[in-house]
């Protein structure tokens, strides 16, 4: 039987002032702090493990990715959603991908659109989600029987590049570039992410022998500039509309990209990094992060740095620290290359404490704030040694990924409690529907009467609840086991843009809790 027990927290406001600046003093276990792991589709990587699997196998098997990186204190899942001119959800821009289905074109039965379920589960489960998409690559191969009629390089082969064994978007088109924008319009507006992601596939990587072909629209739009600085501009003017796009859709949903490590090296431009790097982003895949920064069209860099501490030629301590020097204007976090775990001929890849010491190394700048890990298999039932460690130490607590750039703002509505309600092992709390803020989650502190609650200190987080909106009010449930064991709690909000309110407390009587239970 359920019992109303408005007596047994007392409920207080307690009044904390949040800081209103993205830069934050470095700790062991910081609140504040990006934690990513990229889910790979294309071939099957990471997720579905086969394109033959059930839909529920589909599903049990994302579930189990969102839960090892939740234990482990992740935040943010970045996910494949368009690898090769295809989708992971239902569109009329692109086919069903056939990683999905085993046939391009063919939706999923029983139908479900992924897309929309994995965002609602990862949101459950206290994570952002990024959108991850791959604009420029069409296909992963020349066999164009296999392709849906409705694929782009059936429908617009004037849009395509041969190179490599694969078809590539011509980037100096304006009807690709528009087609493209419009399909990030459709996900922003249909789909309820937290961010579209780029990776480092802009212009294809460098082919010994083989030129990509885009003669033809670079003499008919290339303006006098030279082939390299038009290719470049494609690119910024691509990622620029990107951006205007999507922050005139929804201004909350961020625009990260994750380049390749390598800007340029130094004996190329005095300005370079230290490394030896055989492709750069701006001198092979026309990539200019340093224009993106400058023009702030871009909320967060990611550079793979998917290499060693101490390797020789493109050092992931040297590289650490160029882009921190050279960051700017937006975001800075670190990629990281777990699947050369004990995997790799650089050796350094079998010592356990290589990724803690790359993320200790992270946490050395103060600009860096945080990393992602490609890619979402290597640690689910994998790596124990490494994924302890990350556990014990550095990701010991939960924490918070940081508010979108140039979006801090005080949350006006503060959690105001109407009604606890006790549900057999949990306790329901009902919170007046914020009204003037749009809420995406509802933290939950917990301490015990030895300590003062401390919003700051995520050793203290409980739990990160996904906000359900309704016309009036919001329930959380709290297992009863946490009121019992931490006597002090308190409860935040947080808005899309990851700013959080002021706190209400909460004075749990644990006594009458129980006496209440058992009546």
């Amino acid at each position: 039987m359920n019992h109303k027990n408005p007596i047994c927290l007392f409920i207080a406001v307690l009044l904390l002032n949040f800081g209103f600046s993205q830069a934050q003093n470095k700790t062991t276990n910081p609140k504040n702090e990006f934690r990513a792991v990229w889910i790979a589709t294309v071939a099957n990587i990471d997720w579905p493990i086969s394109n033959t699997d059930a839909v529920e196998k589909q599903k049990a098997d994302f579930i189990e990715i969102l839960d090892t990186y939740k234990k482990l204190n992740y935040n943010v899942v970045i996910v494949q959603i368009r690898s090769a001119g295809d989708a992971m959800y239902a569109t009329n821009l692109a086919p069903w991908s056939k990683y999905l289905t085993g046939k391009q074109g063919l939706a999923p039965y029983p139908f479900y659109d992924p897309l929309d379920w994995m965002i609602t589960q990862a949101h459950d489960r206290g994570f952002e989600f990024h959108a991850w998409l791959n604009p420029y690559r069409a296909t992963m191969d020349m066999n164009t029987t296999a392709l849906s009629r409705t694929h782009d390089v059936i429908k617009h082969p004037e849009w395509m590049i041969k190179h490599g064994g694969k078809y590539y978007y011509n980037p100096g088109l304006p009807e690709v570039q528009a087609h493209l924008i419009n399909i990030v319009d459709e996900v922003v507006t249909k789909y309820d992410i937290d961010a579209i992601h780029f990776d480092d596939y802009f212009y294809p990587y460098r082919i010994k022998g083989e030129e990509f072909n885009d003669i033809v629209s670079y003499r008919k739009y290339g303006k006098g500039m030279s082939l390299e600085d038009w290719r470049r501009d494609n690119v910024n003017v691509y990622l620029k509309n990107t951006y205007e796009a999507i922050k005139k859709l929804k201004p909350w949903v961020q625009f990260g990209i994750s380049p390749f490590g390598v800007w340029r090296n130094k004996s190329v431009d005095p300005r370079g990094s230290d490394t030896q790097a055989g492709q750069t982003n701006y001198d092979d895949l026309y990539a200019d992060p340093m224009a993106w920064m400058e023009g702030r069209y871009i909320d967060y860099l990611l550079p793979q740095l998917y290499w060693s501490i101490e390797h020789k030629t493109a050092s992931y301590g040297k590289l650490s620290k160029w882009w921190s020097e050279n960051t700017k204007n937006v975001a800075l976090y670190i990629g990281n290359g777990i699947y050369k775990i004990n995997n790799d001929s650089d050796k350094k890849w079998y010592n356990p404490n290589e990724v803690s010491n790359q993320i200790d190394l992270t946490r050395s700048y103060s600009n860096i704030n945080g990393n992602a890990f490609y890619s979402a298999k290597w640690f689910v039932n994998k790596n124990y040694a490494v994924t302890q460690l990350l556990k014990d130490n550095q990701y010991q607590y939960p924490a918070l990924p940081y508010v979108v750039p140039y979006s801090r703002q005080e949350v006006k509505d503060t959690p105001n409690v109407t009604n606890i309600n006790n549900q057999g092992e949990n306790t329901v709390i009902t919170l007046s529907f914020p009204m003037q803020s749009k809420i995406r989650y509802v933290m939950v502190y917990g301490t015990t009467n030895k300590n003062l609650i401390n919003v700051n200190d995520p050793s203290q987080i409980i739990n990160k609840i996904a906000f359900k909106e309704t016309k009036d009010s919001i329930a959380i449930s709290i297992p009863k086991l946490y009121l019992e064991k931490h006597n002090n709690c308190a409860l935040t909000f947080v808005d899309y843009f990851g700013n959080e309110s002021q706190a209400t407390l909460l004075k749990v009587n644990n006594q009458n809790l129980k006496t209440n239970e058992n009546r």
